[in-house]
């Protein structure tokens, strides 16, 4: 459905429901389609895996290297005798 600016602003109620529902509307100036209404979709709020795609520079690698060297120190360490 397309619809001029001007029976848009009449009819706003109305257009917005349609394309609440999936009704394709788009509203137009002089018969040139401007913007189209869509049902808004609301973004995640949570992001799994976040650094799953990055690549490591070198000082993030070696604290990932280093991890299971500072997990030893951890253990060895006087104060949590095992």
């Amino acid at each position: 459905m397309i619809i001029n600016i001007s029976e848009a602003k009449a009819n706003l109620s109305k257009l917005v429901n349609l394309a609440y529902q999936g009704e394709e509307v788009i509203i137009a100036k002089n018969n040139l389609p401007l913007v189209e209404l869509v049902m808004h979709k609301p973004k995640s709020k949570i992001v799994l895996g976040l650094l799953a795609d990055k690549k490591l520079d070198a000082l993030d690698q070696a604290v990932m290297d280093s991890v299971p060297e500072l997990e030893q120190d951890f253990y060895d360490a006087d104060v949590f005798p095992q």
